[in-house]
């Protein structure tokens, strides 16, 4: 990427980006209190503070962080519609951990690389992200190739979520990525993760649906509402305090 992106699409950028991880976050704290182990609970806290860090520099980059987190309506986020499905169960947690780090480490990585708006804030990321990614990957090992119910709910939870991958690649304004290319690595380490951990890759429609499409242009599913509503609630309720 180039330094010369225009402003505007620069700050569409980063909004997107940011909103990504912001969302993912809010998710993975969430299991606060309730993940399987407590080694897990730790894990999981410092991924979601590793993505918050991301996204509290992402954020400030197209104006004030708290006022983008805590006043926007909904549709005013243009995060993907994957990071804001449900837990579900923990398999549910780790597929879709898997398919974003999976994206977001390629993606950083490539930024990385350039001179533009976001190659510093990929360098540094990216180093985390390859922990995310790691972490996801073992997990889906472990649970696709355990037991008969790990396997099942494993395989279960990489089909009902695989719909939400297309997404992922269609083109941001402002990041000079060749989506395609990145598209093609994904798969195949996705697809490599998944055969060595005895699951099958999904073969269902990863595009066409709006419900599985156009969270970049503000439409989100329905669970999405209910946890912006939840994670906005206590700014809201008390305008301009201080902590």
């Amino acid at each position: 990427m180039t330094a010369t992106v225009p402003p505007a699409a620069a700050t569409a950028a980063a909004l997107a980006l940011g909103d990504d991880a912001l969302v993912l976050s809010h998710r993975l704290g969430e299991w606060m209190g309730h993940a399987p182990v407590l080694e897990e609970e730790v894990a999981l806290a410092n991924i979601a503070l590793d993505l918050l860090g991301q996204a509290r520099i992402l954020l400030s980059l197209a104006g004030d962080e708290d006022e983008l987190a805590y006043l926007r309506e909904e549709r005013a986020f243009t995060n993907l519609q994957l990071v804001e499905q449900p837990n579900g169960d923990f398999a549910h947690t780790i597929a879709r951990q898997l398919y974003f780090s999976t994206y977001q480490h390629l993606l950083y990585a490539e930024l990385a690389t350039g001179d533009g708006p976001f190659a510093a804030l990929a360098a540094k990321a990216v180093n985390e992200v390859a922990y995310h990614r790691d972490h996801a990957e073992q997990w889906t090992l472990r649970l696709g190739d355990g037991t008969d119910t790990s396997h099942e709910r494993m395989q279960h939870a990489c089909t009902a979520l695989w719909r939400f991958t297309g997404e992922m690649f269609r083109p941001v304004a402002g990041l000079d990525v060749d989506w395609a290319a990145l598209e093609a690595r994904w798969l195949e380490s996705v697809g490599q993760v998944l055969d060595r951990a005895a699951l099958a890759l999904p073969d269902g429609p990863r595009t066409g649906a709006w419900t599985a499409g156009a969270g970049r242009e503000g439409l989100h599913t329905e669970p999405f509402g209910r946890m912006i509503a939840e994670m906005q609630h206590l700014h809201r309720s008390h305008p301009g305090a201080s902590w």
